[in-house]
């Protein structure tokens, strides 16, 4: 059949149309889909801005609106997941670990590197690789493209919302096999396979080349892990399945795993302290481990009944220590925070969690891409409420005795920390914190114990802020019985703020009536005129100052350490003779 010319005129003219048509089909479609991300992120940073408590309390507003600036100008060429990571940007540049963009809370078609790492003490560690390489599992890995893991860890923090250095890599660990982050930072290049150098326990340093498969293509059985060579399990592994549960270690060690601040709907918290109770009755216990390793938070009220059982145990002489790590986060760093209040020692690792942190969470969803998003909704300060904070910050809270695990003792079934502990008991004291901050509480403290820590019968809480579980509450009994401590206009004690020096001498002359202790005036000079900052302090103050209490000089316009507050209650003792 013949087809005359002017058909295919017709044909080409029809074609044209429907390229044209298409054209303007994909452009519209990708004008939508600008504008849509635009909605996002415009909705993104209005809710951070009016929702957060500080946004701005550790990066500069004009940070924001640059990084703002710099996503807005490719909205129309990135990926979805990109765009995921563009948004988690914005949100971590609050440095706060709980405001964040949930990267899974939509689905995307990512790729997964065959292989996977492990961090003990600080390194990382092969943990999965290619059958072929399976001789290098437990090497250390030391770089990734040719960048060191510290250069790789600097550019994750980008889009990882994290206030400290320990939390940074522990959400690092939870993807460092996903490719696209690697692409996105500019690690890796589009395609290619990673280069993870790594590092023999002989200290030979080999290059892999390892290439990455789609994720619903991915099979486990491709690899070879580390934990497939685990000889066993400790008894103290962590059990996920259970919220909370308590067992004999040995005769003398009763061990509680508590992985949630949350209630088990199948044992609540206080049927749980009962069990433990009456399993401590039919022991013959010195030692209790509260292990919190695994506890990523929740409600810090929970554990208050254990708390409770836990001070019971310590007025009949049986020693308690919490266990900590990198997973401990959120309110299990203030269970953490209040075992030491109640004198009880951390043992462990660096928590991922900040003592003072933004927290109490909130959520919203972006209203297009559906990407999650939490949000602190305020600022939780630890230091302001316990001895134990003092003098922390948003800094990971360190343990008092620092046992980290080792890959031998993994491999070999062993608990690190938990078995120095039961070989060695007595490491489990507090750490020398000497140059912490004095507080009103341990400055009592120390008071009461020079006037012999007579007992102490409270029939009720002698000021209304305190907990009831402070190690240091006879003293803060006693000294108000004495009237030596009493407290504001509204009832309180305010036993964690960092004691004055006023404050301090205060408490000194108080307590050299109820010491029976009336020394001459051994001094002469005037008082530094920084001390003269408060009427109802000035006698006390050129007391303490002619008794020799005080610094001759000194820097008086920061609270007195701990090492301070100790030489001072000696030099008062030392007026007895």
């Amino acid at each position: 059949m013949k087809v005359k010319k002017n058909g295919w005129k017709k044909i080409l003219a029809c074609g044209i149309i429907l390229i044209s048509l298409l054209s303007v089909s994909a452009e519209a479609a990708d004008q939508t889909k600008t504008a849509s991300r635009q909605g996002d992120l415009d909705y993104l940073y209005s809710t951070l801005k009016t929702s957060h408590p500080n946004l701005f309390a550790n990066t500069p507003e004009s940070a924001f609106e640059a990084r703002k600036s710099e996503i807005e100008r490719q909205l129309d060429t990135e990926s979805n997941f990109n765009f995921a990571l563009d948004c988690a940007s914005l949100a971590a540049l609050a440095k706060d670990s709980h405001t964040n963009v949930s990267l899974g809370s939509s689905g995307y078609s990512l790729h997964v590197c065959l292989f996977d790492m492990d961090l003990y003490d600080g390194t990382w560690v092969l943990s999965a690789i290619d059958r072929a390489h399976q001789s290098l599992l437990g090497s250390e890995v030391t770089a990734i493209n040719g960048f060191t893991m510290e250069q790789v860890l600097e550019k994750f923090e980008t889009f990882l919302s994290a206030d400290n250095p320990v939390k940074l890599q522990y959400l690092y660990w939870q993807m460092c096999y996903v490719l696209e982050p690697y692409e996105y930072l500019g690690v890796a290049e589009q395609g290619q396979p990673l280069r993870v150098t790594v590092k023999d326990p002989a200290g030979n340093t080999q290059a892999l080349s390892v290439s990455a498969v789609e994720e619903s293509a991915f099979q486990s059985d491709d690899l070879a892990l580390l934990k497939n060579q685990q000889a066993s399990i400790a008894a103290t592994a962590y059990d996920k399945a259970k919220v909370y549960f308590g067992e004999e270690l040995n005769d003398h060690t009763y061990y509680i795993q508590y992985n949630q601040c949350a209630e088990d709907p199948s044992l609540p918290m206080k049927t749980f302290c009962q069990e433990v109770q009456s399993d401590l009755d039919a022991g013959n216990y010195s030692l209790i481990l509260i292990d919190l390793r695994n506890n990523g938070g929740g409600s810090d009220g929970v554990l208050a009944p254990m708390l409770e059982l836990l001070a019971q145990q310590r007025s009949k002489g049986i020693q308690v220590a919490g266990l900590i790590g990198r997973k401990t986060f959120s309110s299990a760093i203030i269970n953490a925070v209040e075992l030491q209040e109640m004198g009880f020692p951390l043992a462990g690792e660096d928590t991922g969690g900040s003592v003072d942190h933004f927290g109490s969470v909130q959520s919203f969803q972006l209203p297009s891409s559906g990407l999650r998003v939490g949000i602190s909704s305020k600022f939780i300060s630890l230091s302001n409420y316990f001895d134990a904070a003092s003098g922390k910050g948003v800094e990971t809270l360190q343990p008092d005795v620092k046992i980290a695990q080792t890959l031998r003792d993994t491999l070999t079934g062993r608990d690190t920390c938990v078995e120095a502990i039961l070989s060695e008991p007595g490491i489990l004291k507090p750490a020398d914190r000497s140059n912490a901050p004095m507080t009103r509480g341990r400055f009592v403290s120390m008071l009461y114990k020079a006037a012999g820590s007579p007992a102490q019968n409270m029939q009720a809480l002698p000021f209304d802020d305190l907990f009831g579980i402070e190690w240091y509450l006879p003293a803060v009994n006693w000294a108000k019985s004495k009237q030596i401590a009493l407290g504001d206009t509204t009832g309180k004690f305010i036993s964690a703020r960092a004691i004055s020096w006023q404050e301090a001498a205060v408490f000194m002359v108080r307590s050299a009536d109820a010491l029976d202790i009336h020394p001459a005036a051994t001094q002469s000079g005037s008082v530094p005129a920084i001390l003269k900052t408060a009427a109802w302090s000035q006698d006390a103050v050129q007391k303490a100052r002619a008794w020799g209490l005080l610094p001759e000089s000194g820097d008086f316009s920061t609270a007195p350490t701990r090492v301070q507050g100790e030489t001072m209650i000696k030099q008062l003792l030392a007026l007895r003779v």
